[in-house]
């Protein structure tokens, strides 16, 4: 077994053909292909990559094209969920190869086995609607994935948040039926996190016996209005990304990074110690 295992992950990278912006404002191929060339030279360079939904902007097979040709320059492995912005027909389509994406012929969930912490894809998304919901079918089929390997640590990923954020109307749109996953997920102890994006920030919270987290936006921010009702907005604020340290030692660590470039790294100490 590995003596750590780096998971990274982005999310909603809102992808449009033909070089368009996203709202007319947000060049999200640029943003996304900083994003590959920041994951490619860290060091350690991640074992894998997630990408928690919000692939393109209006589910089109040419926006998925070209996704494609972008995260062709991934050099890890990488797994890819629906958001609300995304096809489910035109995602499964353009990624033939992905054989993950073909374990249930309805929605597009998944399970890896390939590392030693076990990989869960939930299908949350609801065609022509922002929030998510899971189905009875879905549950089932979770629990199952569960059952056949319950001691093993586990992430698991969805789009839509599972936790209130106190964005109100991001509020609106979450996983509507968040306590019966909630309950399903406490019968496990080995759920070392619950990831999604949605969110377009990085929040945390308790969720049944783990931590929950979104996934900061690889281009933009969701503005950070809290407990207000106000325009939903956005923010060019700086771009993230999550990195999940694990070990069988410690558990899951998780590390937000920043794609743009900054000043450093500094040395605190020269040769007489603390630098004054």
């Amino acid at each position: 077994m590995a003596e750590h295992l780096y998971i990274a992950q982005i999310s909603d990278p809102h992808i449009k053909a033909g070089g368009k912006r996203s709202y007319r404002q947000v060049d999200t191929r640029s943003a996304l292909e900083a994003a590959i060339t920041k994951l490619n030279t860290l060091m350690p360079k991640p074992d894998l990559l997630l990408i928690s939904g919000d692939l393109v902007d209006f589910g089109r097979p040419d926006e998925y094209a070209t996704l494609k040709a972008i995260l062709d320059q991934v050099e890890m492995p990488y797994y890819v969920i629906a958001g609300n912005h995304d096809d489910r027909q035109h995602l499964r389509d353009c990624f033939v190869e992905h054989d993950y994406l073909k374990q249930d012929t309805t929605y597009l969930h998944w399970v890896v086995e390939d590392y030693p912490v076990r990989l869960i894809g939930l299908d949350s998304t609801v065609p022509g609607a922002p929030y998510g919901f899971l189905c009875r079918e879905r549950l089932a089929w979770l629990v199952r994935a569960l059952d056949q390997q319950p001691a093993k640590p586990t992430v698991i990923m969805l789009h839509n948040h599972p936790f209130p954020s106190g964005i109100r109307h991001m509020d609106s749109q979450p996983l509507r039926n968040a306590a019966d996953l909630e309950g399903i997920l406490r019968g496990y102890s080995s759920i070392e996190r619950v990831v999604c994006g949605h969110l377009h920030r990085n929040v945390q919270a308790r969720f049944a016996n783990t931590l929950a987290c979104s996934c900061p936006g690889v281009s933009h921010q969701v503005d950070l209005q809290l407990d207000r009702e106000v325009t939903p907005a956005f923010r060019m604020e700086p771009p993230g990304y999550l990195l999940h340290r694990w070990s069988a030692e410690t558990g899951m660590q998780t590390h937000t990074g920043f794609i743009a470039h900054y000043p450093g790294p500094f040395p605190f100490y020269d040769e007489n110690g603390l630098i004054d």
